[in-house]
């Protein structure tokens, strides 16, 4: 006789460090399931027929499948049942927003909660990182180079798909450090960088070669890579290119987008003591803009001793477009949330005194006016107005700007027919990933914009896909 389902309607809470404690420390924020939690979660799965959590994972991994190995405690069988469609498991059941994904689709959510599958998948993606040693098996080389120019997830996604097929790959990346957005961007207390070094180890492993401090467009461009002997290119580059609001003051000391100021930590460790790299710690600190990026550079300031930090964003919570478990987070780690206002000046002084460049000033005050939203319009969604006279000044010591990226231009305007969207992002067929340009293929936020982990690395394993049909047919 089947084992009946568990039916508990909440989903087993996730062991966290106290907010009090984790406030002024970088490690990780959640501690993980236990077997005993992960295997109970995993009973509250139905198994249902109809999959409808599989249709709603970008890379499609088969869940009841990995879930069900759970129930009858085999967490390597789980890992391996994942491994078949995602590269990254461990970084996706970390930072993926399964609330909107997988788990929305989950039956137990219409009278209770979803099964905490993000939950699971960081568990079994821990375990095997633990306890395993297998190596991947990979097809014989075939002969064929191709080069990804990007180690962020839709780089790592695409390079381990055509490894594992016998392609020649080699990554290229701009920074010192390989991993791309998941290092530069995402905070240690949301994802441990040694996780991600475990899964550029993984592709090394795989015969995947990693080029540093490479800028493609500069040190060498798409059209040299093509005559260096490479077939294909995939162009993951991400997007990097901060955008700011063009108000009076962005120009002040103090000013940092958001990208500078989690790059400056995350990559060249700003929040040491022995830092050759600069950034703002202490004093108050404004963060403009309310998503995933916007809570992670708030609560990195937090952690660098900021006495206070406020989240300033122009719409109301409903439309606040982070993770909610990433906003609850904030709020209980004592960040401000001051909703419907937006800055419209960044006041400065001036201090000849002060040993850092003293031309631009420093930031003071942030000038904000009150918002208040519009009668939906045609589409639902309700405009952000401006209060008539209710302009005031919030006392801060510096400003990030955290209002989205825009992918860098350097590719574009260095690759002759390359086709690019009016938002900068290029264009790309939407089955293969193709570009307009033969045999150059391209995903993830250099195609999108700033968007989701998983999203990134489901345009990296399409392209990967893609691209072996092209030099299977060439």
């Amino acid at each position: 006789m089947a084992e009946l389902p568990n039916m508990k309607p909440n989903k087993n809470e996730m062991p966290m460090q106290d907010p009090k404690v984790r406030a002024h420390n970088f490690d990780e924020v959640a501690i993980g399931y236990s077997e005993e939690i992960a295997i109970d979660e995993a009973k509250r799965c139905l198994n249902c027929k109809t999959m409808p959590c599989v249709a709603g994972c970008p890379v499609k991994i088969h869940i009841p499948e990995f879930i069900a190995k759970i129930k009858e405690g085999d967490f390597e069988g789980a890992y391996q049942v994942i491994a078949q469609s995602s590269s990254l498991p461990a970084v996706c059941g970390r930072v993926c927003p399964q609330e909107t994904q997988c788990e929305s689709k989950c039956v137990r959510g219409i009278k209770g909660e979803p099964v905490g599958i993000g939950r699971l998948e960081r568990f079994v993606a821990d375990w095997h990182n633990a306890h395993s040693d297998t190596k991947e098996v990979c097809e014989k080389p075939n002969g064929h180079r191709v080069a990804v120019v990007g180690s962020g997830p839709s780089g790592l996604t695409c390079a381990g798909e055509l490894a594992r097929k016998g392609y020649s790959v080699t990554v290229f990346e701009a920074l010192h450090k390989t991993g791309g957005v998941l290092v530069y961007g995402i905070p240690e207390f949301r994802l441990p960088k040694a996780i991600v070094q475990k899964e550029v180890d993984k592709l090394k492993s795989m015969n995947v070669e990693f080029q540093t401090n490479v800028v493609i467009g500069k040190t060498l461009t798409i059209e040299e890579l093509f005559k260096e002997g490479y077939e294909a290119v995939f162009i993951g580059s991400g997007a990097g290119l901060p955008r700011f609001m063009g108000i009076p003051g962005e120009s002040l000391n103090g000013v940092y987008s958001a990208n500078e100021f989690l790059t400056r930590n995350n990559l060249m460790g700003a929040f040491k003591d022995d830092s050759f790299t600069p950034v703002m710690k202490g004093g108050k600190v404004a963060v403009v803009g309310g998503g995933n990026v916007a809570m992670d550079a708030a609560r990195t300031a937090l952690r660098l001793g900021a006495e206070k930090v406020y989240i300033v964003y122009r719409r109301s919570m409903e439309e606040l477009p982070a993770r909610r478990e990433e906003v609850e987070h904030a709020i209980e780690e004592g960040i401000e949330f001051m909703l419907l206002n937006n800055p419209v000046e960044i006041i400065g002084y001036n201090n000849p005194d002060d040993r850092r460049d003293p031309k631009n000033g420093f930031v003071k005050a942030m000038k904000c006016i009150k918002m208040e939203l519009s009668e939906p319009d045609e589409s639902g969604r309700r405009k952000p107005v401006e209060v008539p006279n209710s302009e005031f000044i919030l006392d801060v010591d510096a400003v990030i700007m955290s209002i989205g990226t825009s992918p860098n231009p350097l590719i574009k305007s260095t690759t002759v027919g390359l086709e690019i969207n009016k938002w900068g992002g290029i264009i790309v067929e939407e089955a293969t990933n193709k570009t307009s340009l033969d045999g150059v293929y391209a995903g993830g936020d250099a195609v999108t914009g700033a968007a989701t982990v998983i999203s990134a690395m489901g345009a990296g394993k399409v392209a990967g896909q893609a691209i072996d049909e092209y030099l299977k047919n060439k």
